[in-house]
């Protein structure tokens, strides 16, 4: 419990913390699209950085920078191979897709040729198409459709604003990678030095956590991508082994796989297409599967796998997952658990104080 009488001074500087902390987060908010290329780095730094630190010392590559440049030569070849497993099967996949529907608009039209016969159409129906094109009826429709048509221009302005922030983001995880020790061991100093204490526990013990999530994220995504190849080999799905691939690499930020139902529904067609068999039984059964994958990950491996990583109960995950996705919809999601836990540590290490005496008996029993 806090003993100490609330004086006007302690309530003075307890209002400047609030104060300071609403401004750091207005702060944040605003230079959002800033600082999140940055974070990303830092990230992307701190899951590459054992890899550059293996080759340097390891494999007795004196440059930091070539070891930089090796790193990032492996991982890239990494992402080709995988992507080599995935992308040219589904292209094949769709052009199949594109035949069986030419071969059906063929057979149903009669038409041989599809240029030529809406060339021929147009034509034919020219007098119409112009009489059309001055009515009342188009001007409105092109009045409505013109505000879509500037939507896209913007979406694709965000698109290549987004690969601009990508390459600044490399820009930024070079540099930082390049420095790494110094940053790591001297970041503390920004902070005045009576408060570096709390930081750099709260550091630790983020640290701590986040790997803990990234290995325990990595198992799930792994277990699921298994899974799923499993599930759609049943079934005799088309590209069964790729997409359970592809849906393990989505999953590792949580419940990003769900977009692979969009391929999903594009190969289930196929299949009905290229078989006979009806469209909606051939994705339901997709459907069934993902179903039942996504139970057996929630109720049974992220529970399990999570817990153990994360060191949290069953039931306190579940709950995480459920208060957080409804605070924040999706992004809650993908930051529940590591949010949890870090909350979970700052509790027990400044409101309870039991990671402090745990900490206290490790250095005791290494003496």
């Amino acid at each position: 419990m806090y003993d100490k009488p609330i004086t006007f001074d302690t309530f003075v500087r307890w209002l400047g913390y609030g104060l300071l902390t609403v401004a750091v987060i207005v702060l944040i908010n605003y230079l959002g699209s800033v600082l999140l290329p940055f974070a990303a780095a830092w990230l992307l730094a701190y899951l590459l950085y054992p890899t550059v630190k293996f080759v340097q010392y390891r494999l007795h590559v004196r440059s930091r920078l070539l070891s930089i440049i090796i790193t990032l030569v492996v991982v890239i070849a990494a992402l080709v191979g995988v992507a080599w497993l995935i992308i040219p099967p589904m292209i094949e996949q769709f052009e199949k897709l594109s035949e069986l529907c030419t071969t059906y608009i063929h057979n149903t039209t009669k038409i041989d040729n599809i240029p030529e016969a809406v060339s021929q159409w147009t034509q034919t129906h020219r007098q119409e198409l112009e009489d059309f094109m001055r009515s009342d009826k188009f001007s409105d429709g092109l009045k409505a459709a013109l505000p879509e048509v500037f939507n896209v221009v913007g979406q694709t302005a965000s698109i290549l604003i987004s690969i601009a922030a990508s390459l600044i983001a490399l820009l930024y995880m070079f540099f930082i990678l390049m420095d790494y020790e110094y940053l790591t061991e001297n970041w503390i100093k920004i902070f005045p030095k009576k408060n570096r204490p709390f930081w750099s526990e709260l550091a630790k013990d983020a640290e701590r956590e986040l790997s803990n999530y990234i290995r325990g994220q990595g198992m799930v995504a792994f277990i699921m991508g298994v899974l799923f190849c499993i599930g759609f080999t049943i079934i005799d799905f088309p590209m069964a082994i790729g997409l359970g691939i592809l849906i393990g690499i989505l999953d590792l930020v949580p419940y990003l796989h769900t977009f692979a139902l969009i391929p999903t529904a594009l190969l289930a067609l196929l299949k009905a297409a290229d078989t006979g068999q009806n469209f909606w039984i051939v994705f339901a059964m997709a459907v069934a599967v993902f179903a039942i994958v996504q139970v057996i990950i929630d109720l049974v491996v992220t529970p399990y796998v999570m817990g153990k990583a994360m060191r949290l109960n069953p039931a306190i995950l579940l709950l995480s997952l459920s208060i957080w996705g409804a605070l924040l919809g999706f992004i809650g999601l993908i930051i529940a658990l590591p949010a949890t836990t870090l909350l979970m540590a700052y509790y027990q290490r400044y409101i309870t104080r039991e990671n402090e005496e745990i900490t206290t008996e490790n250095e005791k029993s290494s003496e």
